[in-house]
């Protein structure tokens, strides 16, 4: 692999580029007629233009333009980053067929964790507690009822497919079932292009905790501890703390344990985040979803362990294997924010955090 294009823009898109450059890898960026100015395009090594004008998301989307784009340009291997087609089976389907290398999971591997439903069983199976909620997407109102009654309020309707807050609703009681009801099923008929929907029971007092996981081709599976995304609003992530300041040690081991077990489930690679709730009532903890791609918030990660995840990803998708010392989270929330010594960038450190100088094949 001697050859990168970024199917994204903006932060992540500058993110991958930099990993990518500082493993000697030539970089290619893809932007619209509107991001003709944005500096991920000047980042890159090459950048070309994917549609014409007035597309400015639907042209990040083009799966069969940005696969001709890389076949066209000589491209070994595509990072989706995160969004636009980052959980997308069919364009990582695509670039298997084209003799391009997807950094991310496989595509099995998105459809079973791109359906909300599928992921819950794969927990069942792997032995983990999940809330009391449907198997089945249902799209039927007069049957959603009928389930919601068997679940008992407070319940939380979530879309079947996707994720980001999109297509969620709490319900309190049975008069505002309808009403919310049509509220998520058109959000997420909108945002993800099918309206089917779940329920689950809700907690009213949670905390929400996630697991990063990375695994090789090799059957290597490690978890990089959790992060805790607590703080949010309408269901939208605010503020990311790691190591999480609310859970004890035997909690912690049992969670990042649960998340690997999951993961060993369909064989996972690449990286990916596994997440959990916490009632803090009976202090009970559940499975919500596995999150196939790099996150957004995975720089917390990346300062507590520092190990590169982008960095990681690549390698990974190489063939190289994992291969680290046991890994231990820096500390408390206290000293991320006043410890002076510690790296700017998690990546001047990432060789030392997960590198091995053994062999040409370890990571």
């Amino acid at each position: 692999m001697k050859k990168l294009l970024v199917a994204n823009r903006g932060e992540i898109a500058i993110r991958v580029l930099r990993a990518a450059n500082e493993l000697g890898m030539q970089t290619v960026a893809i932007y619209t007629y509107e991001d003709r100015y944005s500096l991920h395009r000047f980042k890159a090594d090459e950048s070309y233009q994917v549609g014409g004008p007035d597309a400015p998301v639907k042209n990040y989307l083009n799966i069969p333009a940005i696969v001709e784009l890389a076949k066209a340009h000589g491209v070994d291997a595509i990072h989706p980053g995160y969004g636009f087609l980052s959980e997308n089976a069919d364009f990582a389907e695509a670039c298997v067929a084209a003799d391009i290398e997807f950094v991310g999971p496989t595509p099995d591997m998105l459809r079973a964790f791109g359906d909300k439903t599928a992921a819950r069983k794969i927990a069942q199976q792997a032995g983990v507690p999940v809330l009391p909620g449907t198997e089945h997407g249902v799209t039927d109102g007069i049957k959603i009822k009928k389930l919601a009654r068997e679940i008992g309020f407070p319940l939380i309707i979530k879309a079947s497919f996707g994720g980001g807050g999109r297509g969620m609703r709490v319900v309190k009681s049975a008069d505002e079932l309808s009403e919310r009801l049509q509220e998520a099923q058109r959000e997420a008929g909108g945002a993800f292009g099918k309206s089917e929907v779940f329920l689950e029971r809700y907690i009213t007092s949670a905390k929400h905790i996630e697991v990063q996981l990375l695994g090789d081709k090799h059957g290597n599976l490690i978890h990089l501890f959790e992060r805790d995304c607590s703080v949010q609003r309408r269901h939208q992530k605010v503020v990311e703390l790691a190591p999480s300041v609310s859970l004890d040690e035997k909690m912690r081991r049992t969670i990042c344990d649960a998340a690997v077990l999951i993961g060993k489930q369909v064989h996972y690679r690449n990286a990916g985040t596994v997440e959990f709730l916490v009632d803090t009532q009976t202090g009970e903890f559940y499975f919500i979803e596995v999150n196939p791609r790099i996150q957004v918030e995975h720089t917390v990660t990346e300062i507590i362990t520092g190990v590169d995840l982008v960095k990681s990803q690549i390698l990974v998708a190489q063939s190289h294997s994992l291969h680290a010392p046991p890994i231990n989270p820096r500390g408390a929330l206290r000293r991320i924010v006043r410890s002076p010594a510690w790296p700017r960038r998690a990546s001047t450190q990432a060789t030392n955090g997960i590198a091995s100088t053994k062999s040409s094949h370890d990571t």
